[in-house]
């Protein structure tokens, strides 16, 4: 088709299709029929997304349970001048944690092998929940409490950052997770 033919003459959808054009268009439409397909079954059966739950709720009353909770499990400060609590909470608990500009509050300490119901919200703005080297990426909005179940398996230190561009200091705003035998 040429940009020099009459405009009758140049409504593409009006020419004959060439052999190798409907082999593209049909393997294409097959590749984009089985991403779409594979999408739930990896989520259901490639365990590459976490199933989270969010509720509203009102910073207040999660901060009152994170305190319960510290006051409850707090084993030691961690954090050098800036001291935050370290909790180490009894498998199948509840645990509370709060992203707050530029921290996340407090510091976790987890047993290997057992399962624990981890329970984030955001104080002030969009942060993001990024534990690593896991795959593990929540965004934490704020009013909003976001539980995410995990069962930890290796033994270590491991970090958590926010990805979630959050302010002036967003890069400080650092966090460590334990996990014990």
């Amino acid at each position: 088709m040429s940009a020099i033919l009459p405009p009758q003459e140049r409504v593409w959808w009006k020419q004959p299709l060439d052999r190798v054009e409907l082999i593209w268009i049909v393997v294409a439409l097959i590749w984009c029929l089985i991403m779409f397909f594979m999408m739930p079954y990896w989520h259901i059966y490639g365990q590459q997304n976490l199933s989270n739950e969010a509720y509203r709720s009102k910073p207040e009353d999660f901060v009152r349970k994170t305190e319960a909770m510290i006051a409850q499990y707090k084993v030691r400060e961690d954090g050098g001048d800036l001291k935050v609590p370290v909790v180490r909470p009894p498998a199948g608990s509840d645990v509370y944690m709060v992203a707050q500009l530029w921290r996340w509050y407090p510091i976790l300490e987890l047993e290997a092998g057992k399962s624990y119901r981890i329970h984030l919200m955001s104080l002030d703005w969009l942060h993001g929940f990024s534990l690593q080297p896991e795959n593990i990426n929540i965004q934490v909005h704020p009013g909003y409490e976001h539980v995410l179940t995990v069962t930890p398996t290796n033994p270590g230190t491991y970090s958590i950052i926010c990805n979630e561009y959050c302010g002036i200091n967003h890069h400080t705003m650092v966090s460590r997770l334990y996990v014990v035998k």
